[in-house]
């Protein structure tokens, strides 16, 4: 028997569509609050008119607040917006894409969320939203939660809460990279340990050194006592990298820029770069975690959304441990499929 939506589909198209149009609009305006209409038309593509129609519509039932600082939640909103989660699921096809993609990249859970990071940055919040759910659920007493740098998972760092067990401790997965601050895992590991009124340490090394550095390294006993730390997470949360893009923030050589570009590297995770195929076409000598080690890791959640990482997540889940959670979003999913 076909589902209320199914039919709905077939003979009130027109309907999901406003439906849709409107759920989007309502999800916006939460994330972007208090946001005014010509910021709110540009970030969604639409017209200011069409916006305009729509807004009041929403306004006249109660879900919005128009005021001078610009449209907000009402209460009712966002009641309304949680309980179409499920429905909106279902009518933008997300449920499909989910059981598709488990079945393309061969892995047991992947969670999409609405919307294309590359075009709208709050979708990240969502993704965010989603790898804070995911990671509670699989809490078992003292969890040590390894994690990498990035602005996704600066994103992640910001969606979580206080209900995390207080016998949780989140290490940086690597060293810094050099980039912005906010980015590198131990800000990060601060931020999430600070968010979730957990603990955390920091491991104080470059993310890339030479053979004899890192060899000296081991032997500072603090460092030693974080890395063993690391090695024994049996939670990795991580991100997943455009090949170039990472090469670049990593001031790589031009010997080793050449070898990524000519082995047409396309994503890359760990320090690893990866291509279309599959396989390690260059890596980068990293203090941390390695991608042999996640394999004896019980939980490992890879973090990636927006159209332009579909490359980077397929190349990069032909190498990653079946056990595997993915959360991404809607954008990075279709061009997923197209491929």
């Amino acid at each position: 028997m076909e589902s209320l939506i199914d039919i709905q589909k077939r003979l009130l198209p027109d309907l999901l569509e406003v439906m849709q149009k409107r759920h989007q609009i309502l999800r916006s305006i939460r994330f972007m609050q208090p946001v005014g209409r010509r910021s709110l038309a540009q970030n969604m593509g639409l017209t200011e008119r069409v916006l305009r129609s729509e807004v009041e519509f929403l306004n006249n039932q109660d879900l919005i607040d128009i005021k001078t600082s610009g449209m907000m939640m009402t209460e009712d909103g966002i009641q309304l917006l949680e309980s179409l989660e499920t429905m909106m699921r279902e009518v933008s096809g997300i449920n499909v894409m989910e059981r598709e993609l488990k079945s393309l990249l061969n892995l047991h859970e992947i969670v999409i969320v609405p919307g294309n990071s590359d075009e709208s940055p709050w979708v990240k919040e969502e993704l965010g939203r989603a790898s804070a759910s995911s990671m509670k659920r699989r809490l078992k007493g003292n969890t040590i939660i390894a994690v990498t740098g990035g602005s996704t998972m600066a994103a992640v760092a910001e969606m979580l809460t206080p209900d995390f067990s207080d016998e949780t401790l989140f290490v940086p997965a690597r060293g810094g990279i050099g980039e912005d601050v906010k980015n590198q895992a131990n800000t990060i590991c601060a931020k999430m340990a600070e968010h979730t009124r957990t603990r955390h340490r920091v491991l104080y090394v470059p993310d890339q050194v030479s053979k004899e550095v890192y060899k000296s390294f081991l032997k500072e006993p603090m460092i030693k006592e974080v890395l063993n730390l690391i090695k024994s997470a049996n939670m990795v949360l991580h991100g997943i990298g455009d090949a170039i893009t990472m090469a670049e923030r990593r001031k790589t050589t031009d010997e080793d820029f050449e070898k990524i570009t000519d082995g047409h590297a396309v994503g890359e995770a760990f320090g690893y770069y990866f291509n279309e195929a599959g396989e390690v076409v260059h890596k980068v000598p990293t203090i941390g975690l390695q991608l042999e080690d996640l394999s004896h890791i019980e939980n490992v959640i890879s973090v990636a959304g927006g159209s332009s990482k579909a490359k980077a997540i397929r190349a990069y889940m032909k190498s990653a441990p079946t056990g595997t959670v993915l959360i991404t979003d809607e954008g990075a999913a279709r061009e997923l499929l197209k491929g």
